[in-house]
């Protein structure tokens, strides 16, 4: 593509992940071709250096993600970076069983301690959940560091875990040092800061494929722990507007968006990049007179920054995210 081109949005290609906690939803109900037993998670954007999306459709399809927005800056505007990347990630989660006890730095002890990366704050919105499902989300209870550190060596943290019943359409903001795990059988989207690390501080006594137990990471995690018992409430979203802002942070924007013949989209925040996830239905974003789009439940769209006269329509639920 010669920059005298215009930009158009482009779906991305999900990179998918296997972990012993997965399942099968991501193939059989977002349309996730991968062959990949359990699926666990698909990283649907994505510009950590080992893991970047291939774009799969338009001009640009088959190049990584990086490439091109090291190529074509303006694509990300005020946002660009010389390396092509973006500080967010995005993922779907398929929980078939429960995932570790973790936490998450913050951006100076990582910077200090993780070779200059950045911290983790991320944002859970429930895709589905069943009936007795719950998030674990801070501590129910005081624990001072030293008791907290001997019941990480002695695997008995259980009791002082703060497990709150979910249903599909909450939303949680998990602030780094905020100790947290999803529970089995629930689904998430997942909008994070870009960045993969995790300090484990629990995993239910389990062992991986090689027949060991998993690794803790104990002094990371009390270094980086919030000993807080106090829970954010989660919220609900299931009125029928067609706009909700569901987290605003330093960090990403994230609303949630409802296209349907009465309400679609027109020239809508095109003054900077969006990353577009659809979570139900289908529909077709139409720009610059003559391209368009086909989107469907599962996918990932990227609309580069001042994209013309761009119009989104169908039925369909979209988390849309920004810096």
């Amino acid at each position: 593509m010669n920059k005298s081109e215009k930009a158009a949005p482009f779906l991305l290609k999900p990179i998918g992940k296997s972990y012993l906690w997965g399942g099968n939803r991501l193939q059989n109900e977002f349309g996730k071709k991968l062959n990949i037993d359990p699926l666990a998670e698909t990283w649907e954007f994505s510009t950590l250096s080992d893991n970047t999306n291939i774009i799969s459709t338009g001009k640009h399809v088959g190049e990584l993600l990086t490439d091109v927005l090291k190529e074509h800056p303006e694509y990300l505007g005020r946002h660009a970076s010389p390396d092509g990347t973006v500080p967010v990630l995005i993922k779907f989660i398929d929980a078939q069983q429960n995932l570790s006890v973790q936490v998450h730095p913050d951006d100076d002890y990582a910077r200090l301690h993780e070779n200059g990366k950045s911290g983790k704050n991320e944002m859970w919105y429930v895709l589905d959940a069943e009936p007795d499902a719950y998030l674990v989300y801070g501590f129910n209870q005081h624990i001072s560091k030293a008791e907290l550190k001997q019941h990480m060596e002695a695997g008995t943290i259980e009791p002082y875990l703060n497990k709150v019943p979910v249903k599909k359409g909450d939303v949680f903001f998990i602030e780094a040092g905020t100790v947290h795990a999803i529970g089995s059988g629930i689904l998430i989207a997942e909008i994070q800061q870009s960045s993969d690390l995790t300090y484990r501080l629990y995993d239910y006594n389990r062992v991986g494929a090689d027949g060991k137990k998993r690794e803790l990471h104990i002094q990371k995690a009390l270094d980086s722990v919030d000993l807080s018992s106090n829970v954010q409430a989660k919220q609900n979203h299931y009125g029928a507007k067609t706009q909700e802002k569901l987290v605003s942070c330093p960090y990403f924007q994230v609303k949630r968006l409802i296209i349907n013949e009465k309400h679609s989209r027109m020239n809508y925040l095109l003054d900077t990049f969006q990353i577009l996830l659809c979570i139900d239905g289908n529909g077709i974003i139409r720009c610059n007179a003559d391209n368009e789009l086909s989107f469907v439940k599962g996918d990932c769209i990227f609309v580069p920054e001042n994209i013309e006269d761009m119009n989104i329509c169908g039925n369909a639920e979209l988390l849309q995210v920004t810096l």
